[in-house]
């Protein structure tokens, strides 16, 4: 028999309408499965269009079924075709002498990669080597992924086709296939790989004094996660402790450089939801961000910025198709907004100079941290930043802050930054310009696929916060407002970061209306108000999986 596919199944979020599926389009989907449905014909008699199943993705509730309806959703594959991944295993693994002569030769140098605990594809590395008088050569060494995957390849074709990897809760779906991303290309300790690297010279004050870019050989010695680092950094004990705590100071001297020139400071807190082997969620919480983290942040910031002022330098050819990261400066409009609304809590933002923008919006930051308005005003902080892309116009990057800035230190999961090596490549080796045109057209899709991915991501933990928050029914917890909006106030619980909202028709004792001007609801005849950073105690009433909703009371 036929049965009805309800809307926003397929590739389509925003589908206002069911689909029709005979019986013999089926494709052996039954009810209370997930599937990928596909318009067929839409007949003027007909009250709902005509569709056929292509691909049946579990039964609803199933964790890769629901995994992989986000990807759905969001127009995101999976898998990679067959014919890709054969491709892929036919790429040769050993060097050929000639090739490791071409390169520099790093192995003897010492070196080693940080990443989270269950990273499994490691794309950058830091080394270090004294050369006395308190010099040092630091080594920045980059996966050279397109050393693997050439152009026009379908490898390549499938690469900028995803133009990203895509981090769900429980997964990674990889840019790459797993013999690239997690053998060949990443930077496994004790073996021979191939890296594009940014080289400096740079002494204890951490003042760069020589650089060098080019394709080399390196050999990790030890794979660290922030949390081993960390613990080196602490306590001065460990595997290459002298070496980590010297590249700390350097980091942390870049660092205090950057904020002067005026960078922000959003360190938004990062939930991260632990789930077991089945995929369900266990502990939620907020992932740390330490010492270790910033080391590693500053040397590819560094790296970023170096190699896109190469590009742009004096006396280099004007003009040369590049590919940059660019952050354009904030609405002027909104920042007036956001500066006379922080005036009620007693704060002031001088906008005069970006510089000075940057600075004071630092010290409000600075100054809010640990208040009750602090939620408040971190979030409407950031409504008037303009969003990071791709592009082959550098217009400079506002929030870092650089006049040149490149994605050039995740090739294994960024395609600009593939499409950067391999630019970077032709014109060391003193190639001419490349289309303009073409790489733009590359750099809006690759924006366009990040924003996507992010959704997706988004998507995945509202989920698995709904899901952790399912057997909770009936509980008490105490929260604080995340959110206003004319439909109802959100709020976050404190101790395991999970958001719900409690509909205006919810809220107890008045009529409440939205107040847009001053970002909160309140009651037309108590006055009373919930704005973001309240403290509140709320009831879980019900959970939504399927709309990834949690209804607060």
């Amino acid at each position: 028999r036929a049965i009805q596919v309800h809307g926003g199944l397929g590739y389509s979020r925003h589908m206002p309408f069911d689909l029709f599926i005979p019986a013999d389009k089926l494709g052996g989907a039954v009810n209370g499965q997930k599937a990928i449905a596909r318009l067929t014909d839409w007949p003027r008699h007909a009250r709902n269009p005509y569709g056929e199943i292509i691909e049946i993705l579990g039964n609803q509730g199933d964790n890769d079924a629901e995994m992989h309806a986000i990807l759905a959703e969001f127009g995101l594959p999976y898998k990679f075709p067959e014919e890709v991944e054969e491709e892929a295993s036919r790429i040769q693994e050993a060097l050929s002498e000639k090739e490791v002569h071409a390169r520099r030769d790093f192995r003897e140098t010492v070196t080693f990669t940080i990443d989270p605990d269950d990273a499994k594809d490691f794309d950058d590395a830091l080394s270090l080597k004294s050369l006395g008088d308190g010099k040092w050569e630091v080594g920045i060494h980059i996966a050279d992924v397109t050393h693997y995957v050439l152009p026009e390849t379908l490898l390549d074709q499938e690469a900028l086709q995803r133009a990203t990897s895509v981090y769900l809760v429980d997964r990674v779906i990889p840019m790459l296939p797993e013999r690239l991303s997690n053998f060949l290309c990443s930077l496994r300790p004790f073996e021979d790989k191939c890296c594009f690297s940014a080289v400096f010279v740079i002494n204890d004050d951490a003042e760069i004094s020589g650089e060098w870019f080019g394709r080399t050989l390196i050999r990790s010695d030890r794979r660290f996660t922030y949390r081993e680092a960390q613990q080196i950094l602490d306590t001065g004990e460990g595997d290459f402790a002298d070496e980590m705590i010297t590249l700390n100071s350097m980091a942390r001297l870049l660092r205090e450089r950057r904020f002067k020139a005026g960078a922000i400071a959003f360190e938004r807190e990062e939930v991260k939801i632990e789930v077991d082997e089945k995929g369900r969620p266990v502990r939620i919480y907020a992932r740390e961000h330490g010492a270790s983290h910033e080391l590693v942040e500053e040397f590819m910031l560094l790296a970023n910025r170096k190699v896109a002022e190469r590009i742009s330098r004096k006396g280099e050819p004007e003009n040369r198709t590049f590919v940059y990261r660019v952050h354009d400066h904030p609405d002027p409009e909104k920042m007036q907004k956001f500066s006379r609304f922080i005036k009620k809590f007693g704060y002031k933002l001088l906008l005069r100079s970006g510089k000075q923008t940057a600075q004071s919006m630092n010290k409000l930051l600075e100054d809010v941290r640990g208040t009750r308005e602090q939620d408040i005003v971190e979030n409407l902080a950031l409504r008037p930043m303009a969003k990071a892309s791709y592009s082959t116009k550098t217009i400079g990057h506002y929030g870092l802050p650089f006049d040149h800035f490149t994605p050039f230190t995740s090739p294994i999961r960024r395609y600009p930054d593939m499409m950067v090596h391999r630019l970077l490549a032709c014109y060391l080796d003193g190639g001419t310009t490349r289309n303009q045109k073409k790489y733009e057209k590359m750099c809006r899709h690759a924006s366009k696929m990040e924003v996507l991915a992010m959704e997706a991501e988004r998507a995945s933990i509202k989920y698995k916060q709904a899901e952790f928050m399912k057997d909770k029914v009936g509980q008490a917890f105490d929260g604080v407002v995340s959110g206003v909006t004319e439909w109802g106030v959100f709020v976050e619980i404190i101790e395991n970061k999970c958001e719900g909202m409690i509909p205006m028709r919810g809220l107890p004792g008045d009529f409440y209306e939205y107040d847009e001007e001053n970002y909160c609801i309140r009651g037309r005849r108590s006055g009373r108000k919930y704005q973001m950073g309240d403290p509140v105690r709320v009831e879980v009433l019900r959970v939504n999986l399927q709309r990834k909703q949690i209804d607060f009371g």
